[in-house]
Protein backbone atom coordinates (compact mmCIF):
# COMPACT_ATOMS: atom_id res chain seq x y z
CA UNK A 1 0.00 0.00 0.00
CA UNK A 2 1.71 3.20 -1.16
CA UNK A 3 0.95 6.29 0.90
CA UNK A 4 1.72 10.17 0.43
CA UNK A 5 1.54 12.15 2.93
CA UNK A 6 -0.17 16.22 2.97
CA UNK A 7 1.87 18.30 5.36
CA UNK A 8 5.22 18.29 7.68
CA UNK A 9 4.08 19.43 10.55
CA UNK A 10 3.48 17.76 14.18
CA UNK A 11 0.97 15.40 12.69
CA UNK A 12 2.40 14.54 9.88
CA UNK A 13 5.87 13.70 11.44
CA UNK A 14 3.73 11.42 13.69
CA UNK A 15 1.81 9.77 11.12
CA UNK A 16 5.29 9.07 9.53
CA UNK A 17 6.71 7.85 12.29
CA UNK A 18 3.95 5.33 12.52
CA UNK A 19 4.26 3.95 9.07
CA UNK A 20 7.85 3.64 9.01
CA UNK A 21 6.73 0.70 11.84
CA UNK A 22 4.24 -0.82 9.54
CA UNK A 23 5.45 -3.91 7.42
CA UNK A 24 2.18 -3.46 4.53
CA UNK A 25 2.62 0.33 3.48
CA UNK A 26 5.51 2.12 1.92
CA UNK A 27 5.65 6.02 2.39
CA UNK A 28 6.56 7.02 -1.09
CA UNK A 29 6.96 10.61 -0.57
CA UNK A 30 5.98 14.28 1.17
CA UNK A 31 3.37 17.11 -0.37
CA UNK A 32 4.25 20.27 1.13
CA UNK A 33 3.93 24.09 -0.58
CA UNK A 34 6.73 25.09 2.20
CA UNK A 35 10.08 23.19 0.37
CA UNK A 36 12.29 24.58 3.53
CA UNK A 37 10.31 22.18 5.12
CA UNK A 38 9.25 19.57 2.73
CA UNK A 39 12.51 18.43 1.69
CA UNK A 40 14.19 17.90 5.06
CA UNK A 41 11.31 15.98 6.13
CA UNK A 42 11.70 14.11 2.69
CA UNK A 43 15.02 13.42 3.68
CA UNK A 44 14.78 12.70 7.22
CA UNK A 45 12.50 9.33 6.20
CA UNK A 46 14.35 8.93 2.77
CA UNK A 47 11.03 9.56 0.43
CA UNK A 48 10.47 12.32 -2.66
CA UNK A 49 9.40 15.37 -1.75
CA UNK A 50 6.45 17.19 -3.94
CA UNK A 51 5.32 20.63 -3.85
CA UNK A 52 2.04 19.82 -5.03
CA UNK A 53 -0.69 16.83 -4.99
CA UNK A 54 -0.76 16.68 -8.66
CA UNK A 55 2.80 16.48 -9.05
CA UNK A 56 3.08 13.11 -6.13
CA UNK A 57 0.07 12.01 -8.57
CA UNK A 58 1.55 12.59 -11.74
CA UNK A 59 5.04 11.37 -10.86
CA UNK A 60 4.90 8.15 -8.21
CA UNK A 61 2.11 5.28 -7.50
CA UNK A 62 -0.12 5.88 -4.79
CA UNK A 63 -2.74 4.00 -3.08
CA UNK A 64 -3.33 6.54 -0.33
CA UNK A 65 -3.05 9.83 0.58
CA UNK A 66 -3.19 11.12 4.03
CA UNK A 67 -4.05 14.45 5.04
CA UNK A 68 -2.41 16.01 7.73
CA UNK A 69 -2.48 19.60 6.79
CA UNK A 70 -4.67 22.64 8.99
CA UNK A 71 -8.12 22.07 9.03
CA UNK A 72 -9.49 24.63 6.67
CA UNK A 73 -7.47 23.16 3.89
CA UNK A 74 -8.87 19.58 4.41
CA UNK A 75 -11.95 19.67 1.85
CA UNK A 76 -9.41 20.65 -1.33
CA UNK A 77 -7.20 17.77 -0.77
CA UNK A 78 -9.74 15.22 0.18
CA UNK A 79 -11.77 16.11 -2.94
CA UNK A 80 -8.41 16.01 -4.79
CA UNK A 81 -7.44 12.89 -3.86
CA UNK A 82 -10.76 11.15 -4.56
CA UNK A 83 -11.13 12.46 -8.05
CA UNK A 84 -7.82 10.86 -8.49
CA UNK A 85 -9.49 7.34 -7.18
CA UNK A 86 -7.25 7.15 -4.20
CA UNK A 87 -8.18 5.70 -0.41
CA UNK A 88 -8.04 9.03 2.09
CA UNK A 89 -6.85 9.09 5.64
CA UNK A 90 -7.72 12.81 7.01
CA UNK A 91 -6.86 14.13 10.32
CA UNK A 92 -9.51 15.74 12.35
CA UNK A 93 -11.62 17.65 12.51
CA UNK A 94 -12.68 16.29 9.10
CA UNK A 95 -13.79 19.86 8.22
CA UNK A 96 -14.21 23.84 9.07
CA UNK A 97 -18.26 23.20 8.34
CA UNK A 98 -21.00 20.36 8.12
CA UNK A 99 -21.52 21.77 4.93
CA UNK A 100 -17.70 20.69 3.74
CA UNK A 101 -17.86 17.28 5.50
CA UNK A 102 -20.98 16.34 4.04
CA UNK A 103 -19.28 17.06 0.55
CA UNK A 104 -16.38 15.46 1.29
CA UNK A 105 -18.45 12.32 2.47
CA UNK A 106 -20.44 12.18 -0.18
CA UNK A 107 -17.72 12.98 -2.96
CA UNK A 108 -15.56 10.09 -1.52
CA UNK A 109 -18.58 7.26 -1.56
CA UNK A 110 -19.52 8.61 -5.78
CA UNK A 111 -15.85 7.82 -6.31
CA UNK A 112 -15.87 4.69 -4.91
CA UNK A 113 -12.68 5.35 -2.40
CA UNK A 114 -12.39 4.73 1.41
CA UNK A 115 -12.45 7.90 3.96
CA UNK A 116 -10.83 7.53 7.19
CA UNK A 117 -10.71 10.43 10.22
CA UNK A 118 -8.21 10.17 12.81
CA UNK A 119 -10.34 10.05 15.59
CA UNK A 120 -6.98 8.03 17.85
CA UNK A 121 -8.81 8.64 21.28
CA UNK A 122 -10.94 5.38 20.51
CA UNK A 123 -6.88 3.64 20.35
CA UNK A 124 -5.61 5.06 23.81
CA UNK A 125 -6.05 2.00 26.10
CA UNK A 126 -7.53 3.63 29.01
CA UNK A 127 -10.10 5.32 26.63
CA UNK A 128 -11.01 1.93 24.98
CA UNK A 129 -10.39 -0.02 28.42
CA UNK A 130 -13.26 2.14 30.00
CA UNK A 131 -15.74 2.02 27.55
CA UNK A 132 -15.77 -1.60 27.90
CA UNK A 133 -15.91 -1.47 31.30
CA UNK A 134 -19.10 0.84 30.89
CA UNK A 135 -20.26 -1.48 28.14
CA UNK A 136 -19.82 -4.50 30.57
CA UNK A 137 -21.73 -2.85 33.57
CA UNK A 138 -18.83 -2.87 35.66
CA UNK A 139 -19.82 0.45 37.14
CA UNK A 140 -23.29 0.22 36.64
CA UNK A 141 -25.72 3.05 35.79
CA UNK A 142 -23.77 5.84 34.34
CA UNK A 143 -24.62 8.98 35.41
CA UNK A 144 -21.95 11.72 35.49
CA UNK A 145 -18.84 11.99 33.11
CA UNK A 146 -16.22 15.07 33.54
CA UNK A 147 -13.59 15.24 30.93
CA UNK A 148 -10.53 17.66 30.69
CA UNK A 149 -8.54 17.57 27.81
CA UNK A 150 -5.74 20.94 27.74
CA UNK A 151 -2.04 22.26 27.62
CA UNK A 152 -0.06 25.30 26.28
CA UNK A 153 -1.52 26.81 23.12
CA UNK A 154 0.04 25.43 20.16
CA UNK A 155 2.68 27.57 18.72
CA UNK A 156 4.74 28.51 15.37
CA UNK A 157 2.45 26.64 13.12
CA UNK A 158 1.39 27.01 9.64
CA UNK A 159 0.68 30.73 9.67
CA UNK A 160 -0.48 30.54 13.54
CA UNK A 161 -3.59 29.20 12.00
CA UNK A 162 -4.57 27.65 15.69
CA UNK A 163 -5.06 31.57 16.77
CA UNK A 164 -7.61 32.17 13.83
CA UNK A 165 -10.57 30.57 15.10
CA UNK A 166 -12.31 31.00 11.79
CA UNK A 167 -10.04 28.73 10.25
CA UNK A 168 -9.49 26.48 13.49
CA UNK A 169 -12.29 26.61 15.22
CA UNK A 170 -10.65 27.27 18.37
CA UNK A 171 -10.48 24.68 21.52
CA UNK A 172 -13.83 23.25 21.35
CA UNK A 173 -13.19 22.17 17.33
CA UNK A 174 -9.96 21.23 17.38
CA UNK A 175 -9.56 19.86 20.88
CA UNK A 176 -12.30 19.00 22.59
CA UNK A 177 -13.81 17.09 19.31
CA UNK A 178 -12.02 14.25 20.51
CA UNK A 179 -13.70 14.02 23.78
CA UNK A 180 -17.31 14.62 22.06
CA UNK A 181 -16.39 11.73 19.56
CA UNK A 182 -15.26 9.31 22.63
CA UNK A 183 -18.25 10.23 24.49
CA UNK A 184 -20.80 9.67 21.96
CA UNK A 185 -19.17 6.51 21.23
CA UNK A 186 -19.76 5.13 24.47
CA UNK A 187 -23.45 6.90 25.03
CA UNK A 188 -24.86 7.75 22.19
CA UNK A 189 -26.13 10.24 20.47
CA UNK A 190 -26.46 13.91 22.66
CA UNK A 191 -29.35 15.79 23.24
CA UNK A 192 -28.89 19.23 24.22
CA UNK A 193 -25.35 21.10 25.14
CA UNK A 194 -24.56 24.49 26.92
CA UNK A 195 -21.22 26.03 26.95
CA UNK A 196 -19.19 28.82 28.28
CA UNK A 197 -16.07 29.57 26.49
CA UNK A 198 -13.44 32.43 26.89
CA UNK A 199 -14.04 34.99 23.36
CA UNK A 200 -10.82 34.09 21.88
CA UNK A 201 -11.74 30.42 22.45
CA UNK A 202 -8.95 28.67 23.94
CA UNK A 203 -10.48 27.71 26.99
CA UNK A 204 -14.03 26.44 26.89
CA UNK A 205 -16.53 24.54 29.12
CA UNK A 206 -19.14 22.11 27.69
CA UNK A 207 -22.34 20.52 29.42
CA UNK A 208 -24.10 17.71 27.89
CA UNK A 209 -26.60 15.51 28.33
CA UNK A 210 -27.30 12.36 26.48
CA UNK A 211 -30.24 11.10 25.16
CA UNK A 212 -29.71 7.89 27.50
CA UNK A 213 -29.84 10.48 30.58
CA UNK A 214 -26.08 10.71 31.27
CA UNK A 215 -24.71 14.48 32.08
CA UNK A 216 -21.46 15.08 30.42
CA UNK A 217 -18.79 18.15 31.91
CA UNK A 218 -16.15 18.19 29.48
CA UNK A 219 -13.37 21.45 29.79
CA UNK A 220 -10.92 22.10 26.70
CA UNK A 221 -8.12 24.38 27.14
CA UNK A 222 -5.09 25.66 25.63
CA UNK A 223 -4.38 28.08 28.81
CA UNK A 224 -2.78 25.32 30.79
CA UNK A 225 0.43 26.09 32.20
CA UNK A 226 1.33 22.53 32.83
CA UNK A 227 1.98 19.99 30.04
CA UNK A 228 -0.28 18.76 27.73
CA UNK A 229 -2.56 16.14 29.81
CA UNK A 230 -5.92 14.25 29.84
CA UNK A 231 -8.02 13.50 32.80
CA UNK A 232 -11.69 11.76 33.29
CA UNK A 233 -14.20 10.66 36.10
CA UNK A 234 -17.08 8.61 34.98
CA UNK A 235 -19.00 7.59 38.09
CA UNK A 236 -21.60 4.73 37.59
CA UNK A 237 -24.29 3.24 40.37
CA UNK A 238 -21.64 0.39 41.37
CA UNK A 239 -18.25 2.65 40.96
CA UNK A 240 -15.88 5.08 39.55
CA UNK A 241 -13.76 5.27 36.69
CA UNK A 242 -10.78 7.87 37.20
CA UNK A 243 -8.03 8.29 34.44
CA UNK A 244 -5.35 11.09 34.89
CA UNK A 245 -2.23 10.99 32.49
CA UNK A 246 -0.04 13.02 34.44
CA UNK A 247 0.09 9.79 36.87
CA UNK A 248 2.20 6.80 36.20
CA UNK A 249 -1.19 4.92 36.30
CA UNK A 250 -3.29 6.06 33.98
CA UNK A 251 -6.31 4.04 34.57
CA UNK A 252 -7.87 3.98 37.90
CA UNK A 253 -10.83 1.74 38.62
CA UNK A 254 -12.70 1.83 42.12
CA UNK A 255 -15.20 -0.11 42.66
CA UNK A 256 -18.10 -0.64 45.69
CA UNK A 257 -17.08 -4.10 46.39
CA UNK A 258 -13.25 -3.45 46.50
CA UNK A 259 -10.79 -0.98 46.99
CA UNK A 260 -7.73 -1.96 44.84
CA UNK A 261 -7.89 -2.38 41.42
CA UNK A 262 6.14 22.93 24.88
CA UNK A 263 6.92 22.33 21.65
CA UNK A 264 6.39 23.61 18.13
CA UNK A 265 3.25 22.54 16.65
CA UNK A 266 0.24 21.10 18.46
CA UNK A 267 0.56 18.72 21.86
CA UNK A 268 0.19 14.92 20.36
CA UNK A 269 -0.89 12.82 23.28
CA UNK A 270 1.58 9.98 24.30
CA UNK A 271 1.10 6.63 25.37
CA UNK A 272 3.78 3.89 26.47
CA UNK A 273 2.20 1.16 24.84
CA UNK A 274 4.77 -0.65 22.70
CA UNK A 275 2.22 0.65 19.61
CA UNK A 276 1.16 4.01 19.58
CA UNK A 277 -2.42 4.79 19.22
CA UNK A 278 -1.47 6.69 16.19
CA UNK A 279 -0.03 3.23 14.92
CA UNK A 280 -2.86 1.28 15.94
CA UNK A 281 -5.38 3.49 14.24
CA UNK A 282 -3.80 3.58 10.96
CA UNK A 283 -3.44 -0.15 10.99
CA UNK A 284 -6.52 0.30 11.39
CA UNK A 285 -7.21 1.94 8.33
CA UNK A 286 -4.89 0.24 6.11
CA UNK A 287 -6.64 -3.23 7.15
CA UNK A 288 -9.93 -1.88 6.13
CA UNK A 289 -9.23 -0.87 3.04
CA UNK A 290 -7.22 -4.04 2.17
CA UNK A 291 -9.94 -6.27 2.91
CA UNK A 292 -13.15 -4.06 2.84
CA UNK A 293 -14.09 -4.04 6.58
CA UNK A 294 -15.73 -1.31 8.72
CA UNK A 295 -13.36 0.95 10.23
CA UNK A 296 -13.11 1.75 14.32
CA UNK A 297 -14.11 5.35 13.17
CA UNK A 298 -16.17 5.72 10.05
CA UNK A 299 -17.16 8.90 8.57
CA UNK A 300 -20.12 9.46 9.87
CA UNK A 301 -18.60 9.13 13.52
CA UNK A 302 -16.70 12.08 12.50
CA UNK A 303 -19.74 14.05 11.36
CA UNK A 304 -21.44 13.16 14.44
CA UNK A 305 -18.25 14.65 16.47
CA UNK A 306 -18.15 18.07 14.16
CA UNK A 307 -21.96 18.20 14.85
CA UNK A 308 -22.00 18.04 18.38
CA UNK A 309 -18.79 20.98 18.37
CA UNK A 310 -20.33 23.15 16.36
CA UNK A 311 -23.54 23.09 18.73
CA UNK A 312 -21.22 23.52 21.50
CA UNK A 313 -19.57 26.68 19.60
CA UNK A 314 -22.96 27.89 18.28
CA UNK A 315 -23.78 27.83 22.72
CA UNK A 316 -20.51 29.50 23.34
CA UNK A 317 -21.34 32.63 21.07
CA UNK A 318 -25.32 32.98 21.79
CA UNK A 319 -24.99 32.00 25.56
CA UNK A 320 -28.31 29.75 25.21
CA UNK A 321 -28.59 25.90 25.56
CA UNK A 322 -28.70 24.19 21.80
CA UNK A 323 -30.59 21.24 21.57
CA UNK A 324 -29.25 18.54 18.62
Amino acid sequence: MKIVVIGSGTMAHTHTDAYTNMTNVELVGVVDIREDLGRPFAQKYNILYFSSLDEALEQTEVDVVDVCVPTYLHKNYVIQAANAKKHVICEKPLARSIEDACEMIEHCKSQSVRLFVGHVVRFFPEFENARQLILDGEIGKVGTVRFFRGGPFPKATFENWYADTARSGGVILDLMIHDFDFLQWTFGKAERVYTKALPDMDYALTSIRFKNGVIANVEGSWSDVDDFHTEYDIAGSEGLLQHDSRKEKPLQISLKQENSWNAEGVAVPESPMFKRPYQLELENFIHCIETGETARVTPNDALEALRLSFASIESAKTGKAVTL
